[in-house]
């Protein structure tokens, strides 16, 4: 099966488009699409997201892990296929996509592709987590998907594939398990912020809804102020604002940059799922 695909990134997050308004792209058939994610044995992504038809919206945001599971939300994803969508004509420049978090809209400006997050939700503050003898202090809540947000005074140095694996299995996470945010505030309104992904299973350029996440912290532990800007691992900027009048962040906002990389004709059944099993 031969598939037409746009490689797209968002801020650092690399993803493969896919057109599936027809509703025959073999989503579910995991092995293939984990070999599709795969550097070096397909085109390689940090997630593979389908354009799909919607009776709630304009369209469906469907969204592939790189080990071909299927997750709720990526942020970046999601103003990836803000642009994906308004470019195939199923989308004006304001649009609601269908998502597994719920209806999420999104709107193409002038500095970059913004869409509304989910409303914050299981925030559990001051967590002192141990792993390999290392004490690590953060705050977990959800934007879409679980976050453990870990403030860290030297970002750079820090071994995050580590202890980013040993946090994001932890049982305090458990069954699911969590994305770990590590960050460092460099000013009132910025911080630098590093992402062990939970499903890539290893750092990712950049995470939209972890960027959310650290925000929010930021926000309601009283260290920051919005608008905030966050630099991404692959270093671009994300924007993200809301409300918080209320001392509890609301109607969250990110925004930042997508571009499209290339595009090309993928041959599914070329691909080695025997390799994507490994």
């Amino acid at each position: 099966m031969k598939t037409p695909f746009t490689k797209m990134h968002g801020a650092g997050n690399d993803f493969v488009m896919i057109d599936d308004r027809a509703l025959v792209f073999p989503w579910q058939d995991y092995l293939r699409m984990a070999a599709l994610a795969t550097r070096r044995l397909g085109i390689g992504c940090e997630g593979i997201i389908l354009i799909q038809p919607s009776t709630r919206a304009d369209f469906r945001m469907r969204f592939l892990n790189p080990d071909g599971t299927e997750v709720e939300l990526c942020g970046n994803g999601a103003r990836c296929s803000a642009a994906f969508a308004h470019r195939l004509g199923a989308a004006g420049r304001a649009m609601t996509m269908e998502t597994q978090a719920g209806l999420i809209d999104a709107e193409i400006t002038e500095t970059g592709i913004k869409v509304w997050m989910p409303e914050p939700a299981g925030r559990r503050y001051d967590l002192a987590v141990e792993v390999d003898g290392r004490l690590f202090e953060g705050h977990a809540l959800t934007v879409g998907v679980p976050h453990l947000v870990v403030p860290v005074p030297d970002l750079p140095a820090l071994d995050v594939a580590r202890f980013g694996s040993l946090l994001r299995q932890h049982p305090t996470f458990a069954p699911h398990g969590v994305n770990v945010d590590f960050v460092k505030h460099t000013a009132v309104n910025r911080l630098h912020m590093r992402t062990y992904e939970r499903g890539v299973e290893a750092e990712s350029g950049a995470c939209g809804t972890g960027a959310v996440a650290a925000a929010i912290v930021a926000i309601e532990r009283g260290t920051s102020t919005l608008p905030l800007t966050i630099t991404t691992s692959s270093g671009f900027e994300l924007q993200v604002d809301g409300d918080w009048r209320t001392r509890k962040c609301t109607g969250m906002t990110l925004t930042g940059p997508v571009k499209t990389v290339f595009e090309g004709v993928v041959d599914l059944d070329a691909l080695s799922i025997d390799d994507a099993a490994k």
